[in-house]
């Protein structure tokens, strides 16, 4: 038995059954596209997307129905930002998945969306590897091309997962909301 069938049997007999599933996993390692090597690519793709799909699969038999779960993708499946081809592929990726298992769902009225965070203030930036002057450099580009001038908080993207998860968005499946300050409004500008 696999460590997340092992998981979902564990809440199963524990919970019963779950009414919120919120799949949130994610590396990455920025390089260009000739310098990815097929340990880098497999260790982002095993993670961010092969890693969501399964937990879903095995999720299945637990989740009520009525559930709602969440999976936490990024606009970079969406910006075609430089040195992030492979990320970017396992979030757009998951934006797929999202959509076809909305579909798939339906029946139990199981809803299934995700949440696309634009850049967010979380340790993740110095586990990339990134010194402090790198990292504060990266900050005020990045600023610059935000419209609302500011990187997210955790707490920004919590409450778009809340309200997901909550029954307020009872009518909402296969949806994406990015969650970006604006970043995505109009990339031209930027």
């Amino acid at each position: 038995m696999c460590r997340l069938e092992s998981l979902a049997t564990q809440v199963k007999s524990r919970h019963g059954g779950i009414d919120i599933l919120f799949i949130n996993a994610g590396i990455s390692a920025f390089a260009p596209i000739e310098q990815f090597t097929e340990a880098q690519f497999d260790d982002i793709m095993n993670i961010n997307f092969r890693g969501a799909f399964f937990t879903l699969q095995k999720f299945l038999p637990v989740l009520n129905d009525g559930a709602s779960v969440i999976n936490l993708g990024s606009i970079n499946a969406y910006t075609g930002m430089q040195n992030t081809a492979v990320y970017a592929a396992s979030k757009a990726a998951l934006n797929s998945l999202t959509r076809t298992a909305a579909t798939e769902l339906a029946p139990r009225n199981i809803r299934v969306n995700a949440v696309n965070p634009g850049p967010v203030n979380t340790p993740i930036f110095g586990k990339l590897g990134m010194s402090d002057d790198d990292i504060k450099a990266f900050s005020a580009t990045m600023q610059k091309r935000i419209p609302l001038s500011r990187f997210g908080e955790p707490s920004d993207i919590a409450h778009v997962v809340a309200f997901l998860a909550s029954d307020t968005a009872n009518f909402i499946t296969g949806a994406e909301y990015n969650i970006d300050g604006g970043t995505n409004v109009n990339p031209v500008l930027n």
